[in-house]
């Protein structure tokens, strides 16, 4: 699964190699300072929408890619078994947000320290 992680002054989303495959990208870093805000989304799932390029995506289901919609371009990795996650919004980056499924949201944002 997916790991989103700070070390330092960067901030890292760890795919895994599958996730690698399924949402057609590599490991994302992006620089702390250029988080504009972290937040618990409730459904993660439906907070990803658009058009997939590239990815895989089973609307309602999984989410695993880029997605581009009103103008935003968004990284998504949601499995089938998240309800809850946190999005990143960012700024000066390749992404305007990042998706990310997680068990424990509220810990993920705060371990993140950028809240």
């Amino acid at each position: 699964m997916a790991e989103l992680v700070r070390e330092g002054d960067t901030v890292v989303l760890r795919l895994t190699t599958a996730e690698k495959m399924e949402g057609v990208h590599g490991d994302i870093r992006v620089a702390a300072s250029s988080v504009q805000s972290v937040m618990v989304v409730d459904d993660v799932i439906h907070a990803v929408h658009g058009l997939k390029m590239p990815g895989s995506r089973i609307p309602g289901v999984f989410a695993m890619g880029t997605f581009l919609s009103g103008g935003e371009r968004v990284f998504a990795i949601v499995h089938h078994n998240m309800k809850r996650g946190v999005r990143v919004s960012l700024r000066n980056s390749d992404f305007d947000a990042l998706i990310v499924g997680a068990d424990d949201p509220e810990a993920l944002v705060s371990a993140l320290g950028l809240a």
